[in-house]
């Protein structure tokens, strides 16, 4: 059972805390959220400092907003984080869908959806060592992983599931509960054999915890709130955070059962006790 978990960003001074003591527990991976307009952490500058804070565990972006990033840009850094790290990154990328980040980065947020499929060949040849363009030699450094860090696509459009197939190695889905998440791994795995990929899809899953004292809850309630203000949606999410031991064994349960490679439990408070609190609960 691979159990990650998803960073806070209300306090990124205390992420190196975070990781380290994820690094000796038995956790499998460390996530961190993509937001421009927002008081986060930018994700790929915060992974690398915390791949050089472990030693054994993955980093992921979950998930990183690429159409808001320079293409050529974004394939150098994520190359250069899968060689500092060693090969333990995982590329988890989307489109957004805030409209004020699009905004900011000077792009049209109707095209996103059609800018990171420009996106993703460029993203794979780079990471090959093949020249960029014409006219254009390669970028480097060459990735540790040969052909280019993990890709999971997240979303819950078809254009989302479709991109797995095409380009990705696999999908991570957020936000809904398992029995809703039944279907869309079921389609990612459709996709997967519609495009006549070899193996099989990874298939991630996501769930908003925390554990811990009431002032830890309701902090984590708050960040979840101010996060997820934008569509309407902020009370049903803060809503479903899952703040039991037994709500979080459950689910994470019913997560495997329906195929899930591994689960990553996004904690949205700032108290590291949790770190521990969870791995009490869990392993």
């Amino acid at each position: 059972m691979k159990i990650g978990l998803g960073l806070p960003i209300d306090d990124p001074a205390l992420l190196l805390s975070w990781a380290r003591r994820a690094d000796v527990g038995p956790f499998s991976t460390l996530g961190l959220l993509d937001r421009l307009v927002f008081d986060n952490p930018e994700p790929l500058i915060t992974l690398a400092a915390l791949a050089g804070a472990t030693s054994r565990i993955r980093i992921q972006t979950e998930v990183l907003i690429a159409p808001l990033h320079n293409t050529a840009m974004l394939a150098k850094q994520t190359a250069t984080l899968d060689r500092v790290s060693g090969g333990r990154f995982t590329l988890g990328v989307g489109v957004g869908g805030r409209e004020d980040d699009c905004l900011a980065a000077g792009i049209d947020i109707h095209r996103r959806g059609r800018r990171l499929d420009e996106q993703m060949p460029l993203l794979r040849r780079a990471w090959s060592g093949k020249p960029y363009g014409e006219g254009i030699g390669p970028i480097g450094p060459l990735p540790a992983t040969p052909g280019g860090p993990e890709v999971l696509f997240g979303g819950f459009a078809p254009a989302a599931i479709e991109r797995v197939g095409r380009f990705g190695d696999g999908f991570l889905g957020a936000a809904l509960p398992p029995q809703y998440m039944a279907g869309l791994f079921r389609d990612v795995e459709a996709v997967w054999e519609k495009h006549e990929r070899p193996g099989r899809p990874r298939l991630v899953a996501q769930a908003n915890v925390a554990l811990g004292p009431e002032s830890t809850v309701e902090q984590a309630r708050q960040n979840i709130r101010a996060y997820y203000d934008f569509g309407g949606r902020a009370d049903h999410v803060a809503n479903g955070l899952l703040t039991t031991p037994q709500e979080i064994r459950e689910a994470v349960d019913a997560f495997i059962g329906i195929g899930a490679d591994e689960v990553m439990l996004y904690c949205w408070s700032s108290d590291a006790d949790q770190v521990d609190g969870l791995a009490s609960v869990l392993f």
